[in-house]
């Protein structure tokens, strides 16, 4: 999936949508997107970053929980995150496993 298909299938097709699963290309394009959006916009203007931020919690969480659908892993390992540092580097390895096989129609 290239930059602007994940950004696009994240922040507005399945916006909301916890269900399924997302490619390791799709997730990480998306959050390339979110990390320099936010940079960007917190040099324009904190406010807009905060807003920004607010946005797109919700895609962000989505994405997420389908990442970890599509590596084999149920949502729950989203509470590992609330380990201060370890926790968001367990899912950072997570999200960088690749995809589980057994789910695919191949």
């Amino acid at each position: 999936m290239q930059f602007l298909e994940s950004v696009e299938t994240c922040s507005t097709k399945r916006y909301a949508d916890f269900v399924g699963f997302a490619s390791r290309s799709e997730f990480w394009w998306f959050v390339l997107f979110l990390v320099v959006g936010q940079l960007l916009l917190g040099l324009v203007s904190h406010k807009l970053a905060a807003l920004f931020g607010l946005i797109s919690f919700i895609p962000y969480l989505a994405a997420g929980t389908r990442r970890l659908r599509d590596t084999g892993r149920t949502p729950w390992w989203w509470l590992v995150s609330l380990i201060p540092v370890v926790g968001w580097v367990v899912l950072v390895v997570l999200w960088a496993q690749p995809s589980d096989s057994s789910h695919s129609p191949l």
